[in-house]
């Protein structure tokens, strides 16, 4: 797969300013902000000292969605280090402490409290999930804590007068969800599309940006079947969405329950065409269903982990191997280094005098920061760096293919 040349997005999605007015977001990043300090305010610079910079995490390393958290925190971790091997930021390292909810939301709340009441962060880094960020990010915004590179698609978290401490880099769920629409009925011809979702407020805003999407087309959903967060009880799902006869289902789920619904759907010939958002996982949920995986799609948010003719992914992967000898390139991993290496470049254009509104205020002003093939704007009311959508296909091999259309 080393070989393989990552494909440009398949097709040119909304326009930022588009976005941006269709989320009603006007004004700047927090109304009212005090221009930055000249002199670093202890009271906004917690976790900040001469010598590092003291970021906090709260993810899934165990249960069902581990992967996901456990690929977050090695990207940042090795962001961090490559920027800890030059030097730092301004004579500062950068240091992350990790802490596991299990993508609970009460166990992110928890830690989350922690992280900024007790160990004192400076911001919170690499979140995983929906329910777990609805939960967590009111606290980061009562602190004014910097709450960056969540990974999660929601919209709430893309609006400043909601989240405005939240510093995006991924598209949103609910431009994957149109990218996935717009394939399955334009390249395919496909009309009858189903929904299988997690009954929580990630699965929820999958399912709004499928709903949208088919109306904009003006189509209605053909099924809809949920199963509980942190579980594999998907055979009932299963067995709904036969009834239905879709021709297509769009999945909005975490890689185990996804896994076990594609294991039942082929026990009982059920064969429509399966696509899934990017929060799925796309190495794990491929690993666990090996040959049985074959056909099954995936939407990604960054470039493909294994095209070493971008710059950004042989920086990762060299960062990767320094980190963690052995770990296999992964886009959840290469997403996480992105959040670490923006992290990097605002704290080091926010100046030696750091504070969190600077921080924030300093990303406003990033414009088109090219890593070497994955591009990141930001702006006044812009809080999502990258509006970047892509398609993969897992093969039979169980490696992972990037495609171009469906077509």
């Amino acid at each position: 797969m080393g070989g393989l040349r990552w494909a440009a997005p398949t097709r040119d999605l909304s326009s930022r300013a588009g976005r941006v007015a269709a989320l009603g977001l006007a004004g700047v990043l927090i109304a009212g902000a005090p221009t930055r300090a000249t002199a670093q305010d202890e009271d906004d610079a917690p976790g900040v000292t001469p010598d590092r910079v003291l970021f906090g995490q709260s993810a899934a390393l165990s249960g069902p969605a581990a992967a996901l958290g456990q690929g977050m925190r090695l990207g940042i971790e090795a962001a961090f280090a490559e920027i800890n091997r030059q030097g730092g930021v301004h004579g500062r390292q950068l240091e992350l402490i990790s802490l596991d909810d299990g993508y609970e939301p009460e166990a992110a709340l928890a830690n989350t409290r922690e992280l900024l009441q007790e160990q004192q962060v400076f911001a919170l880094i690499g979140p995983v999930g929906t329910p777990t960020s609805r939960a967590a990010e009111p606290v980061a915004t009562q602190s004014g804590a910097p709450y960056i590179g969540p990974f999660t698609g929601a919209e709430f978290l893309r609006d400043p007068d909601v989240a405005p401490t939240a510093v995006n880099v991924r598209a949103s769920y609910f431009q994957e969800t149109d990218e996935m629409v717009e394939r399955l009925t334009e390249d395919l011809g496909v009309s009858r599309i189903a929904v299988l979702y997690q009954d929580d407020s990630y699965g929820n805003a999958g399912l709004t940006g499928v709903q949208m999407a088919l109306a904009a087309r003006r189509l209605e959903l053909s099924g809809l079947a949920a199963y509980q967060r942190n579980t594999t009880a998907i055979k009932v799902a299963v067995l709904e969405l036969r009834r239905a006869d879709p021709e297509a289902v769009v999945i909005i789920g975490a890689y185990r329950p996804v896994a076990e619904f594609v294991r039942w759907a082929k026990r009982i010939d059920f064969s429509p065409i399966l696509i899934n958002i990017s929060f799925v996982g796309s190495e794990a949920l491929a690993g666990e269903l090996g040959p049985a995986g074959e056909g099954v799609l995936i939407t990604q948010v960054v470039p493909f982990p294994q095209d070493n003719s971008l710059r950004v992914v042989r920086n990762y992967r060299d960062a990767v191997r320094r980190q963690e000898r052995g770990a296999p390139p992964s886009f959840v991993s290469l997403e996480g280094y992105i959040a670490g290496r923006l992290t990097g470049e605002v704290l080091d254009r926010a100046g030696p005098e750091l504070t969190r509104t600077g921080f924030l205020e300093t990303l406003t002003t990033i414009r088109n920061l090219d890593f070497g093939g994955f591009s990141l704007t930001y702006g006044p009311g812009d809080t999502q760096g990258s509006d970047r959508v892509f398609l993969t296909r897992i093969e039979s091999n169980g490696s992972l293919r990037p495609l171009t259309s469906l077509r």
